[in-house]
């Protein structure tokens, strides 16, 4: 009996290594379901499809490998866009799989069909519809390698569901090691060397392809033999340890940070894996005066306020040993009293270690509870509102990958199904952070958690308002409108899930519970009543 589509469609994503496929059932997606019943890939059904895009984008950041979700046509499809997006900024990658009725339909107005290829072309790096049976297997495999091809991000298929059903030829085709680009040219390398070393207060600003791209040795090794001081974005944590005397831990450009104030004072950055949808460089080159070295795998981006001076474009550990040999051939010194901004150092890393002292909850004393609770492997995912800031700057990060932060589309709902995800795909402690709105944008994944026998801790800041927002209002117009929020027992809400619920009364008890519950094999929610 010949293969289907859809079958010859599955025997290509476990020849690409998949392991887990996000998503929702619908009646267009019924061959692709059977298909992957008979597979060794596990469908993880959600409860709503921007849960699974969202697991989809944790597994790639963590894994490095694509992670796959799949929705139906029309709602199926649109409902799945915000986590793609979400890959897309953050570089993070993703394969879509979306369903769609009959090729004969789809040339009229049809019963919830879109041109859905045409609605993702703006979020993804290359999306296709298959429209014959023949081009199966090159259109998934060329999914998967432009997905996770530096730098990475999502892309999408549309399926036909009689291109599915109908009889196919073919054979996946072998995964190939991916493409990686050289090392930077010898000049460029002379003119970043010559530019550093001319500079009295370089800086390096760490951004989310230093994470990505395993540069972390290196670049750990190139700021200790230089002793230049180091700032990293949300999506750069942990590419520096916190640990170290170089670490100004995170730039916020908020009130009272020391790295932004770093940063202001430096006459250089080397900027390594920055992208400018991580931080606007507006914030912190306003006059466009500093000299900026990139170092990236890509070249930079046109921006007035960011224009290096070089741009180093190489696999960026390759580009960081570059750079070290070539301040060696330049005759560059290293000074031990380079590291010009220490007291600065010094002052962010005592506020991170300042413990709570009195009521009510704060979520500066809750996250550093939370790092006294959690070893360096632990992963702690921040969902977005303005709990985020504060584990930003204030939550040390020791090991890349361990502090996750959406940042480039910085959408909310992501941590709860972000966490089933990083469930899935580590053996180290898992938690979870929400702010209240944040929180119930994506519940409903706590069914799907408990479901899959998952173990991590959810953590709810709770303030009954959309709380980032107040501030910005009040700071603009001293007052704010349009946030407050009413909200459920959220203890009596997990607990109808079946989930291990708790609300402490005082720090010790919030100590003690954090101490218990983050080693746990059972799922867990704490919430915490902020005043």
């Amino acid at each position: 009996m010949r293969q289907t589509g859809a079958e010859l469609l599955v025997d290509c994503l476990e020849a690409e290594g998949v392991e887990y496929v996000f998503g929702i059932p619908g009646e267009e997606l019924e061959d692709i379901l059977f298909a992957i019943r008979e597979s060794q890939i596990e469908f993880v059904p959600t409860r709503h499809e921007q849960g699974a895009a969202f697991m989809a984008d944790v597994h790639g950041r963590l894994t490095g490998e694509a992670g796959v979700c799949l929705g139906t046509l029309g709602p199926g499809a649109t409902n799945l866009l915000t986590g793609v997006a979400d890959a897309h900024l953050d570089k993070a990658p993703l394969v879509a799989l979306t369903g769609q009725g009959g090729l004969e339909r789809l040339h009229q107005e049809s019963h919830q069909a879109l041109d859905v290829p045409d609605i993702f072309e703006s979020v993804v790096k290359w999306n296709t519809q298959i429209d014959d049976d023949r081009i199966i297997a090159e259109s998934v495999r060329k999914a998967f390698k432009l997905s996770t091809y530096e730098k990475p991000g999502a892309t999408q298929i549309e399926l036909p569901e009689d291109v599915m059903a109908a009889p196919a030829d073919g054979e996946p085709l072998p995964v190939r090691d991916r493409v990686r680009r050289p090392s930077p040219d010898p000049d460029s390398l002379r003119r970043a060397a010559e530019a550093f070393a001319a500079a009295d207060r370089p800086i390096v600003l760490a951004g989310n392809g230093a994470v990505r791209t395993d540069a972390v040795t290196q670049l750990r090794s190139f700021i200790e033999r230089t002793t230049t001081p180091v700032v990293s974005t949300y999506m750069g944590k942990g590419a520096v340890s916190d640990r170290s005397e170089q670490s100004l831990f995170t730039l916020d450009s908020g009130p009272d940070d020391e790295a932004a104030d770093a940063v202001a004072a430096a006459d250089l950055v080397l900027a390594v894996g920055y992208d400018i949808a991580e931080h606007d460089p507006e914030k912190w080159n306003p006059d466009r005066e500093k000299t900026i070295l990139h170092l990236d795998h890509e070249p930079a981006e046109v921006y007035s306020h960011y224009n290096p001076t070089v741009e180093l474009v190489s696999d960026i550990g390759a580009g960081i040993e570059g750079l070290g040999s070539a301040l060696d051939e330049v005759g560059a010194t290293v000074e031990t009293d380079s590291l010009w901004c220490a007291e600065a150092h010094e002052t962010i890393l005592e506020d991170a270690r300042s413990e709570p002292d009195a009521e009510p909850f704060t979520v500066a004393g809750t996250v550093s509870l939370l790092r006294s609770a959690m070893a360096d492997s632990d992963i702690l995912l921040s969902d977005v509102g303005s709990h985020k800031l504060t584990i930003a700057r204030r939550f040390p990060s020791y090991e890349p990958n361990t502090c996750l932060i959406s940042n480039g589309l910085a959408s909310m709902g992501i941590a709860l199904p972000g966490g089933i995800a990083a469930d899935l795909a580590v053996d180290d402690n898992v938690v979870v952070a929400n702010g209240d709105g944040g929180f119930l944008m994506n519940a409903a994944e706590l069914e799907t958690a408990t479901r899959l026998g998952c173990s991590f801790t959810v953590v709810v800041f709770v303030d009954d308002d959309y709380g980032l927002i107040s501030a910005k209002q009040a700071d603009h117009r001293g007052e704010a409108f349009g946030t407050q929020l009413t909200n459920p027992d959220f203890v009596a809400f997990a607990e109808s899930f079946g989930v291990d619920a708790y609300r402490p009364d005082d720090w010790d008890g919030l100590g003690q519970l954090l101490e218990a519950q983050l080693p746990s094999d059972t799922l867990s929610l704490i919430e915490v009543p902020l005043g």
